[in-house]
């Protein structure tokens, strides 16, 4: 077998087992995507947005890029035109995310019930 044999070989390797990566693999990129998500706090109350219930739906591709349906707690939101912005960058810092994506929707309007039982008890409403 020559060098340039070997080589093509090691490169066929090497692709075949990016393909066949474990399904953990997404599952922890999702999973700190969530955390960086966490960190982003709604202005308006202690909590973060992903506990408050405005991230309605998120998608993680396996080429790393992560689509964010989200809202704000008011159409009238002072930070509407700003927020999505933040919200790509703390997502686009996550190790293994190519591009960040954030669409803000106003469909279905936001409410209380959206808010996880932690935002809840932080909040005093429990």
């Amino acid at each position: 077998m020559s060098i340039f044999d070997w080589l093509h070989k090691a490169e066929q390797t090497e692709t075949k087992a990016l393909d066949e990566r474990p399904e953990t693999d997404m599952d922890e990129l999702n999973e700190r995507v969530i955390g960086a998500l966490r960190t982003v706090y709604d202005p308006e109350m202690p909590v973060n947005i992903y506990d408050l219930g405005l991230i309605y739906d998120l998608d993680v591709t396996d080429a790393g890029v992560v689509n964010i349906r989200m809202t704000l707690t008011a159409p009238g939101c002072p930070v509407a035109q700003t927020f999505p912005g933040i919200v790509e960058q703390a997502v686009a810092s996550v190790p293994g995310v190519n591009e960040a994506r954030v669409e803000l929707v106003w469909d279905p309007p936001w409410s209380r019930e959206r808010m996880s039982e932690a935002a809840r008890l932080e909040l005093g409403m429990l």
